[in-house]
Formats: structure tokens, sequence, C-alpha cells
């Protein structure tokens, strides 16, 4: 019975039309009466969820006398098989179904068209029925590689990971994918959900996409070695050819930063390059950067970077705030206490939960005691100590208040300028702050 209906089906679609009717109006046989009974039989079987098999013939009559009835034809015809495949515990009876299904998407898109949105649902189908299958696998990658290839952004997003899955199944059964021609495939994939991202109508909408590719690149990870030496050897020599490869560099900046060698050059150039391309300014890649180039000392650079990151309106809370203390530790390696001052402040002002810039400023003020020492009382050049413990309380930082209080002045060192506990002092210099008077014993 399974191997009539796989040979009526084969028979069907050899002699199917080649007019691309988009089967939108209902277009009945000359014998409508029995074309009405055929739809009938299937429908009510299909509603009652009864005996699926009884309503074949119908289907397969009408399948062979009124190919371009309608649309319904087929979406009903897949459902129909769906069920039925889904249902048989027999393998080779199961396979001759899964088959008859795969063929009645080729017979709608010879019969109506419609090639894009049939062949992604199509490979779906395929891919539920057949990524087990060692003997179906190599058709079912090429199926998806059509799909990939005729589709342009409408790939629908079912079949981002099927197709990955796909991949990494040929690989691990068959042994017949390459690394190359892994990478490939899955810079096609990323490629697509980068820009079903960009797209996204509302945030739910893409964070779904971004749950996608993370399961693409953790499919990736599993197949191929993607750490530092890997990147340098296959990666880098094509970026060095073409630096202005945007999708190369993403790769190269995302397997650096997993594989933790974001000190090699080659990182800070794919990261470079991607900011160059970007038509939107990314704060998480503005701050990596900047970070990078602290790290090797190139701090005008990194201020730049930083600029820009500041300057995006969208820019608030935690992320501003850590913007806001980049800056400020770039002019404090500048030796620019005020300014760096400054930054810590805006910093505290975008997140007033931020204890790390009260910190900071603590640490500004504790390392300039040489520079604002006046060498004429040790009280008074120990004031810095005083701002700097009044910092380092709001941060929350114990371990710098006791260091702090360690520096204060002495009962006979405030003693000699006739200066009582309690009372208020002005702190000079650049710091200009007035503290109450502590003592360390």
């Amino acid at each position: 019975m399974r191997v009539r209906i796989l040979l009526t089906m084969i028979t069907i679609l050899a002699g199917a039309s080649s007019v691309l009717a988009q089967c939108k109006e209902f277009k009945w046989p000359e014998d409508k009466k029995k074309a009405e009974e055929c739809v009938a039989v299937w429908g009510d079987a299909m509603k009652t969820g009864g005996n699926l098999k009884s309503a074949v013939p119908s289907f397969q009559w009408m399948l062979t006398n009124a190919p371009q009835w309608n649309t319904k034809l087929y979406i009903d015809g897949v459902t129909l098989y769906d069920k039925l495949a889904d249902a048989e515990t027999d393998p080779a009876k199961k396979k001759v179904l899964v088959d008859s299904l795969l063929m009645i998407f080729d017979l709608r898109v010879k019969n109506c068209g419609d090639e894009v949105n049939v062949l992604n649902r199509k490979a779906f189908a395929s891919y539920k029925f057949n990524i087990k299958n060692k003997e179906a696998l190599p058709g079912l990658l090429a199926l998806y590689d059509k799909v990939y290839e005729i589709s342009g952004t409408n790939v629908t997003d079912a079949n981002i990971v099927a197709y990955m899955t796909t991949v990494k199944a040929n690989q691990v059964y068959l042994k017949s994918v390459t690394d190359e021609q892994i990478l490939h495939r899955y810079d096609k994939i990323i490629s697509l959900v980068d820009t079903k991202i960009a797209a996204a109508k509302t945030p739910a909408d893409a964070d779904k996409l971004r749950g996608y590719k993370d399961a693409v690149d953790a499919l990736l990870i599993g197949m191929v070695k993607v750490d530092c030496d890997f990147v340098k050897k296959n990666l880098a020599p094509k970026f060095k050819q073409n630096p202005n490869d945007v999708a190369l560099a993403k790769k190269i900046f995302k397997f650096m930063l997993e594989g933790k060698c974001t000190d090699d050059p080659l990182w800070l150039d794919a990261g470079e390059a991607i900011h160059k391309h970007s038509t939107e300014k990314d704060f998480g890649l503005l701050k990596a950067l900047a970070a990078a180039n602290i790290a090797k000392g190139d701090y005008d650079r990194a201020e730049v970077l930083l600029k820009e990151a500041l300057a995006m309106t969208s820019l608030k809370g935690q992320d501003r705030a850590e913007a806001e203390r980049y800056m400020g530790s770039i002019e404090a390696k500048k030796k620019n206490y005020g300014a760096a001052r400054e930054y810590f402040r805006q910093a505290i002002a975008a997140d007033p939960s931020d204890k790390e810039s009260w910190e900071k400023i603590g640490d500004l003020y504790y390392n300039s005691a040489d520079d604002c020492a006046k060498l004429k009382a040790k009280a008074e050049d120990r004031l810095v100590y005083l701002a700097a413990f009044e910092m380092y309380q709001k941060s929350g930082n114990t371990a710098a208040m006791a260091r702090a209080k360690a520096q204060f002045p002495s009962k006979e060192e405030i003693f000699e300028l006739n200066w009582q506990r309690g009372s208020t002092q002005r702190v000079g210099c650049w710091i200009n702050e007035t503290v109450t008077i502590q003592t360390r014993d």
C-alpha cells in the first residue's frame, strides 16, 4: 500500500504542470461532484482525527485530477501525511510516507510556484523526520543549502538552528564536511540572523533571534576547535588580505574573545574594523576597544572611543557610569586629577549605586599626598588622607578606609597646630575639600 502511494506520487510529479499558477482561486476539475466528495472525505477525517488512512485515496484523486485546485490541497496534504508518518511505527512504511510528504511540497512548487516559502517548509519537514537518518542526511544538507541560496533574508526562523544541526549531523555521522565548509555555512547563518535582528519589530523578537544565534555558536564550537591558534592560522591571513571584511572581523573578534587572547593585536584590529563599518554605535564594542587601548597605553584612541559612547543618547545608568569611569581612569593616568574626579562624579550621577567611583576618588586623594604636601606641618599634609577616608567610606571599602586611617595625623601633630578633633579644615591643593579632623590614635 505504502509503496503504491509513493509510486503514485512519483507519477503525478513527473506529469505535473510547469505553469506556475499561484493556486489562490479554486480551480475545479470537470468532475466537480467527485472532487467535492474527495475534499469532504479528507476534510472530515482530518477534523475528527479518525481513520486518516481512509482519506489518502481521495487526496490522491484530487492530486491527479486537480493539481491546481487550490493551495489548500497541498496544505491539507502535508498535514495528512505528516500525521500519518508520525503515527507509523514500521521504519520502512514510515520512510515511504515521509518521502510522499516531501513530494507534496515538490508538487506544490511545480503546480503553484511560491518556491521560497514552500521549500522552507519542506526543509523543516525533512529535518523533522530525517535528521537521525544517515542515508537522508546528504540530501537534507543539499536541500538546506538550496533554501539558503534562494531565500535571501526570507529563510524562516525554524530553519536557523535546524540548518546548523544538519551540518553537524553530516560531520558527526558521515564525516562529509570539512572545517572550511562548516565555517562557510556558519557565516551564511550568522549573516542571516544578524540581518533579522536588525529588522526585528520588537525587543522580544530580537531576543529570540539572539537565542538562535547563541545556539548556532554553541553548535559551531562543538564541531570545530575554534581557539586562538585556529583563528590565526585560518582567519588571520584572509583578514590581512581584506581588512574590510566585516563578517570575518566579527568572527575573529568573537572567537578571540572566547579564546581569551584579546591581548593579540589581531583582536583589536578586528574590533576596529567592525567599528569602522558599523552604521550604529555599539557600547559593548566601544567599551571593549577602549579598554584594550588603555591596556596598551594608547589613551588618546581610548578617549576618542569613549567620547563616542558618551555621545550616545541611549547610554544611561550603569553603562554611562562605566564609560565615565573609564574616562576618569584615563585622566588619572595623565595626572589630570581634577578632570578625573569630575568624570567619577558624573558616573555617580548616572548611577547612584556606583560605589567604585567613590573609591576611585578616594584613590585620587590618597595618591596625591606627595604632590600636595607643603612640608611645613605634618597634620596639614595628612589632611588628604582624611579626604580619602571619607570617599572610601562612601564606597564601603573597609580595607581602604583602614589604610587611609593609618595615615591620619596623630594627636600631637594636630596639637601643634591648635586643631581640635571634630573641627573642620580645608584641604588645599587641587582637592579643595573640607574635612572633619580625626586622628589615628
